[in-house]
């Protein structure tokens, strides 16, 4: 059976360019014609007051039925991606493992089928000692194995956490990933832990050439991956660049050779969610939505 793939959009691309839900959800709908969004902690985050969180989740309720569009999966971003869970203090990795409870419940009333972010971040000092090293992942399990619990509760099917590209950020080899995700899924859970591929991370510096591979990532581990995110990369990685021709020239990222690696690997099902940066300069910031368009009409001719 070939996998049913749907493409999307990790919301990133509005955060404090278009904050309004109705901007940034009439762009999704009207400029680049998708229907399923990855919606990011930074544009609602959990820490708001109530009354903040209220407000913005009907407004954001209005628009997505206004608009036809699915808040399909959430996920932190690039100003949430800090420690978290194995933050060096202990009282730090309690409040965010209430944060995270608060944004599931934020992501369940949205309508998300499932959640996550990265899987933990050590400090350097943590990460060089042994005995901590092995005292924090331990704990970031058990903290992923409460937070399965609780998505159940509140309608998860899923919990998602991505592998990155250095060995402190967790999950930055093929093998280590399988590890990992074998560990926090180690016995009854009520919903599974799996994986939000990138095809722009992996570890550089590691000995084993599948793991600088994207196509190799997506081979092996595409069927533990329900949601992956999507950008022009090369080589040398570290691009998060649109698919626009000025990319595409020397990028390794293709359409045929993604979903054919997908295929292979046995996925079901795949929503492929451009998540593409642009920084805050000239003249760039002029670009985002046609950089965007352009991104999405070189993904349909395949999607």
């Amino acid at each position: 059976m070939s996998t049913q793939f749907k493409l999307g959009i990790n919301a990133g691309f509005a955060i404090n360019r278009f904050p309004e839900p109705d901007i940034w959800l009439r762009i999704v709908a009207e400029k680049l014609g998708l229907k399923y969004v990855q919606f990011v902690i930074d544009l609602l985050n959990p820490f708001l007051p109530k009354i903040v969180i209220d407000q913005e989740v009907k407004k954001i309720k209005k628009n997505t039925a206004k608009y036809g569009i699915k808040i399909d999966t959430t996920f932190t971003s690039a100003l949430t991606r800090i420690n978290h869970l194995m933050h060096p203090d202990d009282l730090q990795r309690k409040v965010w493992l209430d944060w995270f409870k608060r944004w599931f419940k934020i992501s369940a009333d949205l309508g998300a089928r499932g959640s996550g972010g990265h899987f933990g971040i050590m400090s350097v000092e943590d990460f060089n000692n042994q005995k901590r090293r092995k005292l924090l992942v331990r704990e970031a399990i058990n903290s992923w194995r409460k937070l399965a619990r609780f998505g159940a509760k509140i309608g998860f099917k899923f919990l998602i956490f991505e592998p990155m590209s250095i060995p402190r950020e967790m999950a930055c080899t093929i093998d280590s990933t399988r590890d990992l995700l074998d560990r926090v899924n180690h016995g009854d859970l009520p919903i599974p832990i799996r994986l939000n591929l990138d095809v722009d991370h992996g570890d550089l510096a590691s000995s084993d050439p599948r793991d600088r591979d994207p196509y190799a990532w997506l081979r092996e581990l595409a069927h533990l991956s329900p949601v992956i995110h999507i950008k022009q990369s090369t080589k040398d990685k570290g691009g998060h660049w649109p698919f626009i021709s000025q990319y595409n020239k020397d990028g390794i990222i293709t359409p045929p050779k993604v979903m054919e690696a997908i295929e292979a690997s046995g996925a079901k099902e795949v929503v492929l969610l451009l998540e593409v940066s642009h920084r805050e300069r000239y003249p760039t910031e002029y670009r985002v939505i046609d950089d965007l368009k352009e991104s999405v009409e070189y993904w349909r001719k395949y999607v």
